[in-house]
């Protein structure tokens, strides 16, 4: 497997905090149903079901773990704005893709979730004043502290990533 499947767009790199950064990743996250969707478009069952790489997840499941993550990232961030630096919940991604509500639901239930999500944190993250950003969780799995600035770049890049993942796929595939 080469790292351009891996990581089409690159792997995460933290970006330091700037009023530019700040609203590029905000157009990143308000953005990324409507990339989805456009990345989606026309994909029919078969195509759903291929894996975006070897030994990688499957459209249908990315598209479900997408929604997942973004999910837990929005709960995060309420939490760090809202108690003293707690310490996050992880979970297993990969268990998650093979429960029944990934398996037996379509993926544009999880691309209708994910407007109405990013609608609720565009406004959230909109809302912020520079000092929120500084506020931070602590990621035991990483055994690391993370501000809000971090989880919001992370979570930028993490849909681009994404996207680029079923949008390297047609482009590799010429659907």
């Amino acid at each position: 497997m080469t790292e351009d499947l891996k990581y089409p767009i690159g792997s995460f790199r933290p970006t330091e905090y700037s009023p530019e950064n700040f609203t590029a990743a905000v157009a990143a996250i308000t953005h990324l149903p409507e990339d989805l969707e456009m990345a989606l478009a026309q994909l029919d069952n078969w195509q759903l079901q291929t894996p975006y790489r070897e030994g990688g997840w499957t459209v249908h499941q990315l598209v479900h773990h997408i929604a997942d993550s973004h999910m837990n990232a929005f709960i995060r961030m309420k939490l760090a704005l809202t108690e003293d630096h707690p310490t996050l919940k992880a979970y297993d991604e990969n268990a998650w893709v093979l429960l029944n509500d990934v398996k037996d639901v379509p993926v544009n239930v999880s691309v209708t979730l994910l407007h109405a999500l990013h609608r609720r944190w565009t406004v959230l993250l909109n809302s912020l004043a520079e000092e929120d950003l500084k506020r931070t969780i602590f990621h035991p799995v990483s055994n690391r502290d993370m501000s809000c600035w971090f989880l919001i770049s992370l979570y930028a890049w993490h849909g681009r990533h994404h996207v680029a993942h079923i949008t390297s796929l047609r482009n590799r595939n010429q659907w």
